[in-house]
């Protein structure tokens, strides 16, 4: 036994078999000498009553008195029940990023996300999570480094806050799975970019505009029937593009105008629909053997991309910054005009949240401004044009009230009187 230090270690030498020479100062510390002359630090403990050796580092690289200080921690953690040695292998052992996002997709993404969700997560993980990180162990990563890859996608600020997204989701797995230490997620305190919502409301001209374009369109048969109909849909519903898209025959309930949508962003819903829109339904032809209301140009499939004739449509109508998806506003906004509340718009569109319908709450104060404009109007011209003769009617009703009334009436009376 001898206290190990570099000129210690260095002075001993190998033997034909492997050996350890023990510190004398600290009981379990130690160097493994090899027969070829490699010497390794180690430190000897017992936890759970298993004894277990764990490989601190060679000598050269590491110093004799960072090897001390290593050894100390280890046994210290040893006796309060932690076992450095499987956290060691479980580093050693852990999977890269790019294995954990294949992990991700296939147990949690396909059985628990809809397909849309599934494309959007198989993206991020595929397009900007594998190229940047793909090849790091999961425990490695840092919060630099999310930190780093969030920043890398700044030109795109959407996408990297889903991204952001993903892989919180990624790492809150990975614990889950014992991959990671709980409480180490690394996307933990990482500020997403900031988002504006962009929402856009037509007017009645640009509705009026889109209408007619579409009545030209049909009428020159520039454009598929399925792409009309389904723009047409979109207006006349409030319904979200995937449930008109994926929209089947077997939905529609000519009886009770509805569709009873299985499945939708928020789970089964029934949207009921007009008269214009049943006649919308029955002007669309039914193929034999196709399921869907919006058909694609394959036999038996559906239309899967309604943006490329959107962007043709919305064109010629000189409507080039609205999407799809602000038809849906303007459903809410027409809901609005006509008096409806909040909650029965909530209703109309499907919305399992308050908060979320409430995005359409300044569009309620437009009725109220309206109000506001005929009043204050209205005062402003009595105030500035018929003050003469509020006087007169005032000077009236004092010499009533003072000579004509009798004493009984009372000032009320007095007021009604001279009023009449």
């Amino acid at each position: 036994m001898a206290k190990l230090s570099k000129r210690s270690v260095d002075r001993a030498a190998a033997g034909p078999t492997l050996k350890v020479v023990w510190d004398d100062e600290l009981r379990g510390f130690g160097v493994r000498i090899h027969p070829t002359g490699r010497k390794v630090y180690i430190v000897k403990c017992r936890i759970n009553g298993q004894q277990r050796f764990i490989t601190i580092g060679q000598h050269g690289p590491v110093t004799a008195e960072h090897a001390r200080a290593r050894a100390y921690e280890i046994l210290s953690e040893a006796k309060n029940g932690r076992d450095p040695a499987q956290e060691l292998d479980q580093g050693r052992k852990a999977p890269t990023m790019k294995a954990l996002g294949e992990r991700f997709l296939e147990e949690h993404v396909a059985v628990r996300c809809k397909p849309s969700t599934q494309y959007e997560y198989r993206r991020s993980v595929e397009l900007f999570i594998n190229p940047k990180i793909g090849t790091r162990r999961v425990t490695d990563i840092q919060r630099w480094d999310i930190a780093e890859l969030h920043h890398s996608l700044r030109h795109i600020p959407y996408q990297a806050n889903r991204t952001l997204g993903v892989l919180s989701k990624m790492f809150n797995l990975a614990e889950v799975w014992g991959l990671r230490p709980d409480g180490s997620n690394p996307c933990l305190h990482v500020k997403k970019f900031p988002e504006e919502k962009r929402e856009r409301f037509l007017s009645a001209d640009e509705y009026a505009a889109l209408g007619r374009t579409l009545a030209e369109l049909e009428a020159a048969k520039s454009e598929p029937v399925s792409v009309i109909a389904a723009i047409r849909l979109l207006m006349l519903t409030g319904c979200r593009l995937g449930e008109i898209m994926t929209l089947k025959w077997a939905y529609v309930d000519w009886q009770a105008k509805a569709f009873r949508l299985p499945d939708s962003k928020t789970g089964a819903k029934v949207v009921l629909f007009g008269d214009s829109v049943a006649a919308i339904l029955h002007a669309i032809p039914k193929l034999p053997n196709n399921q869907w209301v919006i058909t694609g140009t394959k036999e038996g499939a559906r239309l899967t991309d309604l943006q490329p004739p959107w962007r043709r449509v919305r064109g010629r109508a000189g409507l080039d910054d609205v999407r799809l998806h602000d038809l849906r506003h303007f459903f809410a906004s027409g809901a609005l005009f006509l008096g409806e509340g909040l909650p029965m718009i909530g209703k109309l569109l499907g919305h399992t949240q308050v908060q979320t319908t409430a995005r359409y709450a300044h569009l309620a104060l437009d009725p109220v401004r309206s109000a506001v404009e005929k009043v204050s109007g209205f005062i402003a011209k009595q105030a500035a044009g018929s003050s003469r003769s509020n006087y007169t009617r005032r000077s009236r009703f004092r010499i009533v009230a003072r000579t004509q009334l009798p004493d009984t009436l009372d000032h009320n009376d007095a007021a009604k009187l001279a009023i009449d």
